[in-house]
């Protein structure tokens, strides 16, 4: 058994950085604009500061792939690993004052062929944004490929784009091959497949060297049509995400994709939700208010803009919710989901 486990955030330079991070308590860079921070993390060396380490309690400073190799089974249970055997999911908050690049992520067949590439998808949830603000997802319906590269040479790419004006709580999934990009003036949670391959379709015209786009790349996985669509809601409102209304508690089902579940707690109440091993793991993000797990271990503070895992074979215990709190659960995947 292991206890929930809080880890310490790692701060990422973007360009596109906005200053909302600083409120949760995130790190800071010196001369520049922090655009990401990544809550918790287990990816390759080749990735520059991508493994997580434990904040407190008597894991601490243990690095989740440390972690991994000593508690595999009670951290992991039976959730599908990564390929290469890591924690499944890449937690994430992003901070945008300017507008994201227009970019695509390879799809199962890109990386099959490509194998230093790595099969990303992933899902917004919107934390904050300022009035207006939109979020891009997906080509046009009706939109050919020769259509849009020739709009794209043009700098017209824009114009067969969808795009939606989003609102806290709006859950946006965006599986691999879907062209995407997240708009200025938004702070997003974000939950993905490990990996960092990224490949820019469009820079807003910015035309920064050392922005380059990946346009070879992106032919070989931008999807169109019917081919974005598998199956999952690609837009989920918060207003009207199914719900069930227990105790006090709101539990919203923004997302269930094959590498994650999404949903939101909220509590009209102060209140405690118990928690046993599941054999599945979770990473629960607090959104608003305070969190506070206690195990055997001990207690566990998981303020605005912690990240807490919950192992496989958690400790039984149960997790307190100050009145007015918001959480979010990002369920990993497992065999079980396609029994189900």
């Amino acid at each position: 058994m292991l206890p929930p486990l809080r880890f310490a955030p790692i701060a990422k330079a973007r360009s596109w950085g906005a200053a909302r991070l600083a409120r949760l308590g995130k790190p800071t860079i010196p001369g520049a604009r922090v655009g990401e921070t990544w809550e918790l993390a287990d990816l390759p060396d080749s990735i520059a500061d991508g493994q997580s380490r434990v904040d407190g309690g008597p894991f601490a400073g243990r690095t989740m792939r440390e972690m991994r190799a000593a508690h595999h089974k009670d951290l992991l249970g039976i959730a599908t690993p990564a390929p290469d055997g890591a924690f499944p999911l890449l937690v994430k908050f992003l901070d945008a004052a300017d507008n994201l690049s227009m970019q695509v992520h390879p799809d199962a067949a890109y990386v099959a062929a490509h194998p230093e590439t790595h099969l990303k998808t992933e899902a917004w949830i919107i934390v904050e944004c300022e009035p207006g603000a939109r979020v891009y997802r997906g080509i046009k319906p009706s939109t050919t490929a020769d259509a849009f590269y020739a709009a794209l040479a043009a700098g017209r790419a824009l114009e067969h784009i969808e795009s939606y004006e989003v609102a806290p709580g709006d859950c946006i999934y965006l599986p691999s091959g879907t062209c995407h990009a997240l708009g200025g003036g938004i702070l997003a949670a974000e939950v993905q497949t490990p990996s960092d391959t990224t490949f820019r379709v469009w820079d807003w015209d910015r035309n920064d060297p050392a922005r380059p786009l990946h346009l070879a790349e992106a032919r070989a996985c931008v999807k169109f049509g019917a081919a974005q669509d598998d199956g999952v809601a690609g837009v989920v409102r918060a207003a009207t995400a199914p719900r069930l209304e227990a105790a006090g508690m709101t539990t919203k089902r923004l997302c269930k994709s094959s590498f994650f579940t999404v949903e939101s707690i909220e509590a009209a109440r102060a209140g405690a939700i118990p928690i046993s091993a599941t054999g599945v793991p979770e990473v629960w993000m607090t959104l608003r208010g305070h969190a506070r797990w206690s195990t055997p271990s001990g207690a566990v503070d998981a303020p605005a803009g912690a990240t807490v895992l919950r192992p496989a074979a958690v400790e039984t215990g149960s997790v307190a919710l100050d009145e007015g709190a918001l959480v979010l659960r990002f369920i990993c995947a497992s065999p079980l989901d396609r029994a189900m």
